[in-house]
């Protein structure tokens, strides 16, 4: 994405619209990649905007305008919300965190930014869940996938079952190897995730075998029929995996909301917390279960085993799926 004017013009030669300047130089910045993390930052950087034009800004419409105190006012503000309990500090931090990298796209350099979001704020996120995950339910899975297939999302309703089922993230569930796992299943009674893992946590060095029930075979049968000829995954042969995320899982985010599930990720969290009670046949912490009376070994030995079954290499990231100890 080019340069609209100058870039001694307006909000840096980027347009005349705070809102749209944003947006254009992190297009700019990342090119055609990273679009999910373009697309987080474009949101944050709309609700700085957003904060920019109330009452409470500093009425600016122009990117030339913001300065280090700009930036200072909003952290204040940001710290405000959070101690009303409007706003979770991770949420905070990421807004500023996001506000930093947009201005560097639209100025070409790092001269105006917080250099530590986190001592702006003067908080430490907790990594801790607060707030049961939504996708627990069942009954309410089965009607979020009914809306999606009324809708021909047939195959974001079996990313849906797939993450809900195994505690697959979004991308393992789109790029899944469901001929694989289908056999793995049947011949194993566990599949292996491997397929679109993060930070190259796949192969013979990093298993995560999953065992598999009536929920997983459900899943990998749905998302078997759905896949598109030709493929062995959730993407048609004729499709980018980015594409498949901007013209199919997108648009399926609204109806998702309807049915009160904020993302993909909160069937991960869902899933976790399920797991932690078939281990330890006591609810997890986030769901109101008093861990201080369970066995500390227990309680460990669970974060263990959700931790492999999540592909994460530290039992402490748990915290922020099933919640802490008490």
């Amino acid at each position: 994405m080019a340069l609209i004017g100058r870039r001694d013009g307006r909000n840096f030669g980027y347009g005349r619209q705070l809102s749209y300047a944003g947006p254009q130089a992190l297009k700019n910045m990342f090119g055609s990649g990273h679009y999910g993390t373009v697309k987080a930052h474009c949101d944050r950087w709309q609700a700085f905007v957003k904060w920019c034009r109330s009452e409470q800004g500093p009425g600016i419409s122009d990117a030339r305008q913001i300065d280090r105190k700009v930036l200072a006012d909003y952290a204040a503000y940001l710290c405000d919300v959070v101690r009303r309990g409007d706003l979770a500090v991770s949420t905070a931090q990421n807004r500023l965190s996001s506000v930093n990298r947009t201005m560097a796209a639209l100025r070409g350099d790092q001269y105006v930014k917080l250099p530590s979001p986190s001592k702006a704020l003067g908080m430490q996120r907790s990594g801790v869940r607060q707030l049961a995950p939504q996708g627990q339910d069942r009954e309410q899975v089965k009607q979020i996938v009914d809306a999606l297939c009324r809708h021909d999302q047939q195959r974001v309703a079996a990313i849906v079952l797939l993450a809900r089922a195994t505690g697959m993230r979004l991308r393992e569930a789109i790029l899944a190897d469901l001929p694989r796992l289908s056999r793995e299943a049947n011949e194993f009674s566990r599949i292996n995730i491997q397929d679109g893992t993060k930070g190259g946590r796949s192969g013979a060095s990093a298993p995560r075998w999953i065992a598999v029930n009536g929920h997983v075979r459900e899943a990998l049968g749905f998302a078997l029929q759905v896949s598109p000829g030709g493929s062995r995954n959730l993407i048609a042969p004729h499709e980018s995996y980015l594409n498949f995320l901007r013209e199919i899982t997108c648009h399926a985010r609204t109806i998702l909301h309807v049915y009160n599930l904020k993302g993909f990720h909160e069937l991960r969290a869902a899933y976790a917390c399920e797991r932690y009670e078939q281990i330890t046949q006591h609810r997890s912490p986030i769901n109101g279960d008093e861990c201080r009376k369970m066995d500390r070994c227990l309680d460990r030995k669970a974060r263990r085993q959700i931790s492999y079954e999540l592909g994460h290499g530290r039992i402490d990231v748990v915290a922020a799926y099933i919640g802490g100890r008490t």
